[in-house]
């Protein structure tokens, strides 16, 4: 049966006519973007071809865009039931949140010294460097856990993979731009001696803009706690943490943990860096090629080990684990 709009086009019909006329890279005219606007809460528009992927139909495919394969990004609620059997997940140290450890003041910043240009929209929450923002930081916390059902940036706890039990962090870039802030190094650094002190196998799927600067350096003493914390996860109890790379995954996070992984899987096309495209550039005074940070081109330097398209990640981790099993059992 085909499902048919006002106007008697199917909604693959209907979504290819919108496709026509969505303008490519850096030509977007007025009336395009507001007729994106006015319709988001029905499309969800590629960030790759532009396409417009009808969100009703969008978590069954994945989060895939049927236009040209993207991965587009999902809520961490999704990739847990994508990841874990239905049933089986039990999250932990859910009410811990984020206070205001340093008070940060957004007045006191020097918008001078700092370029928002530097940061590409399309990949990183813009209201995370707002310089003119006048909402404190906390109740911006307030409003993110409004607006997502998080209390933070990432969820953690237990659940079987295939009926295998395991350890699973996700983090979720909707929220304040996955930024890893002291809650959120405390609660990863907890799943990993949970994990630890249980014998458990351990995912973390990282998806982050890097550290939280309204913590300042309790946000940066995070990356440390957290390799401390896998360094006797991995080398004294011989454990095995695999580590998925999602798109974006940069900064502190990228120089910490989601490099740290006994097994490193990436998504296809997966934003991946330490310092963004425009920062390198201003700062060098140097181009950097298109697609070197993307995840095709880190594999080819032996950045990551596997790339694995969302649909077959399970099935890859499954095998995984039970490669690993298996050789500790000789």
């Amino acid at each position: 049966m085909i499902n048919r709009n006002d106007s008697g086009l199917s909604i693959r019909e209907s979504s290819n006519v919108v496709n026509e006329n969505v303008v490519n890279e850096n030509v977007v005219n007025e009336n395009d973007l507001n007729d994106t606007q006015k319709y988001k809460h029905l499309w969800v528009q590629c960030e790759k071809c532009y396409g417009l992927n009808y969100k009703k139909f969008l978590k069954s495919k994945m989060n895939i865009c049927e236009y040209c394969g993207y991965h587009l990004k999902m809520i961490s609620l999704d990739r847990i039931e994508l990841l874990i059997d239905p049933g089986t997940w039990n999250p932990m140290d859910e009410d811990m949140v984020s206070l205001d450890p340093i008070e940060w003041d957004s007045s006191e910043f020097d918008s001078s010294e700092f370029d928002s240009g530097e940061f590409d929209s399309g990949e990183f929450d813009s209201g995370e460097f707002d310089s003119n923002e006048e909402e404190s930081y906390k109740d911006r916390i307030d409003s993110y856990q409004r607006e997502t059902g998080l209390t933070e940036a990432v969820q953690i706890g237990t659940g079987e993979l295939n009926g295998r039990p395991v350890a699973i962090g996700v983090m979720d870039f909707h929220f304040l731009g996955g930024s890893m802030g002291s809650v959120v190094g405390e609660k990863i650094t907890r799943l990993i001696e949970y994990a630890n002190n249980h014998s458990l196998p351990l995912i973390l799927v990282c998806a982050s803009g890097g550290a939280r600067m309204q913590e300042g350096s309790l946000s940066l003493m995070q990356m440390a706690k957290i390799a401390s914390a896998l360094y006797d996860y991995q080398v004294t109890k011989n454990l095995f943490y695999i580590s998925v790379l999602t798109s974006p995954t940069t900064g502190g996070v990228t120089a910490s943990f989601g490099m740290l992984g006994d097994v490193i899987i990436a998504e296809p096309q997966a934003y991946i860096a330490f310092a963004g495209k425009r920062v390198i550039e201003e700062t060098l005074k140097t181009t950097v090629p298109e697609g070197s940070q993307e995840s095709e081109n880190l594999k080819s330097k032996g950045t990551c080990d596997f790339i694995v398209p969302r649909e077959f990640l399970k099935l890859t981790l499954d095998m995984l684990f039970d490669m690993h099993f298996f050789r500790n059992r000789k």
